[in-house]
């Protein structure tokens, strides 16, 4: 049976599996849906339209599915989806998605987040993310799989941080965050490529060689922005073997609207 602690108050509608265990004092409300082998620790306040997938550890004071930090939210049905094996350590918020959006506030799998760690409405994260402590989300801002973001950063709204790419410590994200790149300051400054990050991941010698020179083309050799997609584009064919992550930059570079951390 599902393991909830006797001061624990789950509404009966909530859907939790019966392998799910609920620590003390958590109150879980009517539309929250939890799948197998989460726990969730005790004083966690979960509500809302919520889904929370498979094996994730929620630890102690986390508020999950509290209404947008938005005033003009006017309670429409919006949720908060997160995946399964996420890590969601103490004291974090996650708010629901606004109509001004696609109304979801999305976590994917395998994510490590460290304790009082902000996501506002409509943030949209992948994979294999680590957030470190008191990083906080503005509003509709979308993070790539693989990324890292440094303790007490701030990200401004609609703001977009691309896949392997690496965000310093105390850092104020108010462009673009290209793929493959580490950033910090204020104002932000890209310093390179994360090449810690990318070995750690068997890139291979091409891949990164190319990596490194998707970086030169945008940040040391003078070029426009137009001219520099360009000639990053043309790598896909020089070296195949990251036609891949030549693709990924140019989705990146083709869709910034508020323009890229120089």
């Amino acid at each position: 049976m599902t393991q909830v602690h006797s001061t624990a108050v789950v509404d009966p509608q909530a859907q939790l599996d019966d392998s799910v265990a609920v620590g003390p004092y958590a109150v879980i409300g009517p539309h929250v849906r939890v799948a197998a082998g989460t726990t969730i620790g005790a004083h966690c306040v979960i509500e809302g339209r919520t889904t929370i997938g498979a094996d994730n550890r929620i630890f102690q004071f986390c508020s999950l599915g509290a209404v947008p930090q938005d005033k003009k939210y006017a309670g429409e049905p919006t949720e908060l989806v997160i995946g399964d094996r996420n890590v969601v350590r103490e004291f974090c918020t996650f708010n629901l998605g606004t109509a001004q959006d696609a109304g979801v506030t999305r976590i994917g799998d395998d994510n490590w987040i460290m304790a009082y760690v902000h996501l506002a409405h409509d943030c949209q994260l992948g994979n294999q993310i680590t957030m470190a402590n008191n990083a906080t989300l503005a509003g509709h801002v979308h993070v790539g799989d693989w990324a890292t973001i440094g303790g007490l950063t701030g990200v401004l709204q609609r703001m977009r941080i691309g896949a392997h790419a690496m965000v310093g410590f105390a850092a104020h994200v108010g462009k673009d965050v290209p793929p493959f790149m580490v950033v910090d300051g204020n104002p932000l400054t890209v310093r390179g490529v994360n090449l810690v990050g990318l070995k750690r991941r068997d890139f291979s010698a091409a891949r990164l060689a190319a990596i490194r020179e998707m970086h030169k083309l945008l940040y040391r050799q003078g070029k426009t922005f137009d001219d520099a997609r360009a000639s990053i584009a043309g790598l896909a064919v020089e070296v195949p073997e990251a036609a891949s992550d030549v693709a990924l930059m140019d989705r990146f570079l083709g869709a910034s609207v508020s323009g890229i951390a120089r």
